[in-house]
């Protein structure tokens, strides 16, 4: 043959290669036999492997097949892989051909000149699919290749030398205790805990996303396609999720992004739910509660009073209330408008009580008329509650009438006893310090009564500074 320079075979004008010699008997195949076999190494024709139940080819001069450690091994401290050709290391470590792109250091797969990554190997036949075949396949993993998941129903690709898919429990895990997630393909833990590349950015300890070398949140990974948006794009969708990218709500109408694998948005019911018997209000963060019974991120100043409130980002983790009582001088502080009379009197009231709720709708369990009276603050203590008003100015503006009635919608809601202690934090003479002290000890010595039973009327009114 043109350009050939091997030897030509017994009784024959051409090389093994091209013809010569004797050939594997098996139909249809054109390879030639092996010595005094009939069949090609891929037929069984040559030494075998002597590891039981092995039918691969030994390698060389060794009697075990590459994958048992046959043949010439790479070079490399620790890997225990076979070299390539009449390289001394394994393709992992530089052994065999190299992709031809720039930069590139991965081995070229097959017969082409470039690595999987760039194009190399076989090529999944599906149209417009341009990944890799799997081995001994026409399509890749997308599109059928490759052995498939043995749980029932499931048509993904099995993971590594396991028999099922990710989800199904296969590839390697991480080893990390207790950690589900799989192992990195370059390492034994997962992302999280530190397996694969790390993002590039200093003091950033985040996985690198895809052919990216930073984290998600550095930019790294894909990116939506919308202009000027830098968000990530979701799932296999080229958008964010702002954009319309990943899952949607399956609600007819609805364009939300649907919350983990509930198929539908927050408002609709996705995701996980507040735990409080009768709420079906979304549960918050990592939390199992909803806002209003205590979900989410609490203000790490009240956190522990039974009103706590939400912490928001604006101010530092703290809620709006906290925040202008601790940090007075901060620029947020000074544009920031509160009921600063009632707020000092709840802290007054939290620093020496447990348990009195704060500016909270009253609802009743037993019927449809649930009424949304508010009280500043209140504590049901045996079967009476004990309640404190702040009343700015005395209330002189307000029509007696009014209050009258309102003290008839809250007995319909708490049909036991009831202490109102009507609190006036104006007026001239008295300092507001003295004022609290004063409340303080008009709270103890009604808890005192209640205790004893002395409260003998249904209602009564205590007015402070009146």
């Amino acid at each position: 043959m043109d350009g050939c320079v091997k030897s030509a075979r017994y009784n024959s004008d051409k090389c093994a290669a091209h013809g010569g010699g004797r050939r594997c008997i098996v139909d249809g195949c054109p390879k030639g036999a092996i010595d005094k076999y009939d069949t090609c190494i891929t037929h069984g024709g040559g030494k075998r492997c002597i590891v039981s139940s092995c039918e691969k080819s030994a390698r060389g001069k060794t009697d075990r097949c590459k994958a048992h450690g046959g043949g010439p091994q790479c070079n490399e401290p620790g890997c225990s892989k076979g070299a390539i050709d009449k390289y001394d290391k394994c393709m992992t470590h530089g052994g065999g051909k190299r992709c031809i792109v720039a930069g590139c250091t991965k081995g070229a797969q097959g017969k082409t000149d470039r690595c999987k990554g760039h194009g190399g190997g076989s090529r999944c036949i599906e149209d417009g699919c341009e990944k890799s075949a799997r081995k001994n396949r026409d399509r890749c993993v997308a599109h059928g290749g490759g052995p498939r998941c043995i749980e029932e129903g499931c048509t993904k690709g099995a993971q590594g030398k396991t028999d099922k898919c990710i989800t199904h429990g296969g590839g390697p895990r991480c080893i990390v205790d207790d950690c589900k997630n799989i192992a990195h393909i370059t390492s034994e833990k997962c992302i999280t805990h530190g397996g694969g590349p790390r993002c590039i950015v200093e003091g950033c300890s985040k996985g690198a996303q895809g052919r990216t070398d930073k984290c998600v949140a550095h930019g790294g990974g894909r990116r939506c396609v919308v202009n000027g948006c830098q968000k990530s794009s979701r799932n296999r969708t080229d958008k964010c999720k702002a954009h319309g990218g990943g899952p949607r709500c399956v609600e007819t109408g609805c364009t939300n992004s649907a919350v983990d694998n509930s198929f539908k948005c927050i408002a609709h019911g996705g995701g996980p739910r507040c735990v409080v018997s009768g709420c079906t209000k979304s549960a918050i963060g990592k939390t199992y509660k909803c806002k209003s019974h205590g979900g989410g991120d609490r203000c790490p100043n009240c956190i522990t009073w039974i009103d706590s409130r939400s912490g928001k980002k604006h101010y530092d983790g703290y809620c709006a209330t906290c925040f202008k009582q601790l940090f007075p001088d901060d620029e947020r502080s000074k544009v920031l408008y509160l009921h600063t009379k009632e707020i000092r009197v709840r802290n007054a009231i939290n620093e020496n009580f447990e348990g009195f709720i704060h500016d909270k709708p009253l609802y009743t369990g037993h019927c449809d008329c649930t009424m949304r009276r508010r009280i500043d603050h209140r504590k049901l203590i045996d079967a009476t509650l004990l309640c404190i008003e702040t009343d700015e100015f005395a209330h002189k503006g307000y029509d007696p009438k009014d209050e009258e009635l309102r003290y008839d919608d809250l007995f319909m809601v708490h049909s036991g006893k009831w202490i109102f202690i009507r609190f006036n934090p104006d007026g001239k003479g008295v300092d507001m310090v003295d004022k609290l002290n004063r409340l303080i000890e008009e709270i103890h010595f009604q808890i005192m009564r209640i205790h004893h039973s002395e409260n003998t009327e249904l209602l009564e009114v205590i007015k402070l500074f009146y």
